[in-house]
């Protein structure tokens, strides 16, 4: 879960490296954690091309803490990464990178970014 002051590293080719979380968007259930496909907006903290400190929207991808499943009780199964990691996005809710560099969670696809999920060159299951 991804709150406000979070770090989280960029898995795509967008050339931010970290970013820090400083808002979760449309998610008041939760208090302002944030899980995977949730949106977010961040600040650029390390970049190559594109400057440092500028804002940036992207969507969470991986998690440290598990992903909360329906049969997580029932199995004892809970997927886990060793990282936090987002992907850049721009006004029109589309990825700014090309490509994907990195394993992403399954869980993605159900909640609407496809596309992420279709270029990641691996896929963690979130169900089953």
């Amino acid at each position: 879960m991804i709150s406000l002051k979070g770090t989280l590293n960029v898995i795509d080719n967008s050339g931010a490296l970290l970013v820090e979380c400083v808002n979760v968007l449309k998610h008041k259930v939760n208090h302002g954690w944030g899980g995977v496909g949730d949106e977010i907006v961040c600040v650029v903290k390390r970049a190559r091309p594109i400057p440092a400190a500028a804002l940036a929207s992207s969507t969470i991808v991986k998690v440290c803490r598990g992903d909360v499943r329906p049969d997580a009780t029932v199995s004892g199964r809970m997927v886990r990464f060793d990282d936090n990691a987002a992907v850049l996005l721009n006004n029109k809710r589309e990825m700014l990178g090309t490509r994907i560099s990195g394993p992403v969670s399954a869980a993605l696809r159900l909640k609407g970014w496809g596309k992420v999920v279709s270029l990641a060159p691996k896929v963690r299951p979130a169900f089953g």
